[in-house]
């Protein structure tokens, strides 16, 4: 099976991380580059997907620009949402075309990967009709926003494995009225050591399985420096 580059990027601000996607996408489109996922816990940021109401802002974006929040509008689908530390932010980039070039079922394999590594820790996931990410029980514990170029993906998921919940009150999350966000952490009753690590390696582990691709670990030649000058040109 063909690989999947797997990507740790650990603790990073959200443009240079956005300029990255954008930039693989394209070296993906001309075959530069194998399907690869890039993993990241960003610094606190809001983002404003194509789908975003303004019912789903009871805070105008420029005030929360003056309250200190990063405001950041994207080309993935779906309303806002938020991105910050304790929060696991998968980015797959990958070729649907030789795949299966189908939206809906990228969407679903996407969640059956969540409901999957949140299975092996004991916790049961589960889709919700009509909406995209995955619950337990009536609590949102990921949320799935994705844009596709030329049938290469970019932007994905964020799977809350032990943010501060309280983030998510500025906005109606994913513009779901009434809806109640938790964390793996919350549902197995508090954070423990080493729980990023263990739900990083089920997502790694389930989503390549999924794609019908095998792990691998690291940076693609030459892309880590491509980070570095991004982030130092921001």
């Amino acid at each position: 099976m063909r690989p999947l580059r797997v990507w740790d990027l650990g603790r990073q601000p959200y443009l240079p991380v956005l300029a990255l996607q954008r930039a693989l996408c394209r070296a993906r489109q001309a075959g530069e580059v194998d399907d690869l996922l890039l993993l990241v816990e960003h610094d606190p940021v809001i983002t404003l997907g194509r789908g975003t109401r303004e019912t789903s802002l009871p805070v105008a974006p420029a005030e929360l620009r003056a309250r200190g929040h990063e405001v950041v509008e994207v080309e993935r689908g779906g309303d806002v949402t938020w991105h910050g530390p304790g929060q696991l932010v998968g980015y797959p980039i990958v070729h649907l075309e030789p795949i299966r070039p189908d939206l809906h079922w990228y969407l679903r394999t996407l969640e059956a990967a969540l409901i999957a590594a949140l299975g092996t820790l004991g916790l049961r996931g589960r889709r919700r009709d009509g909406l995209t990410g995955v619950w337990i029980g009536d609590r949102k514990v990921a949320s799935i926003g994705i844009h596709v170029k030329q049938w290469v993906t970019f932007h994905g998921f964020a799977l809350n494995v032990a943010p501060d919940l309280a983030a998510f009150d500025a906005f109606v999350p994913c513009g779901i009225h009434g809806v109640e966000m938790t964390s793996v952490a919350r549902e197995l009753g508090g954070d423990r050591p080493g729980l990023r690590a263990l739900v990083r390696d089920a997502l790694v582990a389930a989503l390549a399985r999924a794609l019908g691709r095998v792990p691998a670990p690291g940076a693609p030649a030459g892309w880590a420096e491509r980070l570095e000058e991004l982030r130092t040109a921001r």
